[in-house]
């Protein structure tokens, strides 16, 4: 098992910049594909981005690409989402999660067995 934590959430202006950071326990982090998730109130939970478990594979939602870069370290047992040009849609609770299993694609919520408790970001306009 792994356990995830977030941290680096907050309040930020339009144009502004965040670092999100993912610990992530256990000694085998480096086979889990890690994802990151945001929910909206009211909504559901949606796809960011996700990278492979060597950190040689990445995919981003169309609506945060060019914007978002999503890495790991595997050293470290941390994933990181660094976001810029943030907008006021991007406010959303957002999490980390991993899974090391094989799956086709890696975009859809049940595709991961572990998950953080969430952190909050909020973009103001």
């Amino acid at each position: 098992q792994v356990q995830l934590v977030e941290s680096g959430g907050g309040l930020v202006q339009t144009g502004g910049s965040l670092r999100l950071s993912c610990a992530a326990s256990g000694r085998t982090f480096s086979r889990y594909t890690m994802g990151w998730f945001r929910q909206a109130p009211g909504k559901e939970r949606d796809f960011v981005a996700f990278v492979s478990g060597s950190g040689g594979t990445t995919d981003y939602a169309d609506s945060v690409k060019g914007r978002f870069t999503i890495s790991r370290d595997n050293a470290k047992n941390m994933v990181y989402l660094q976001m810029n040009s943030l907008k006021p849609e991007d406010t959303a609770v957002y999490y980390c999660a991993g899974t090391s299993s094989w799956r086709y694609e890696y975009r859809g919520v049940a595709r991961y067995d572990y998950w953080g408790q969430g952190t909050q970001v909020t973009v103001s306009s």
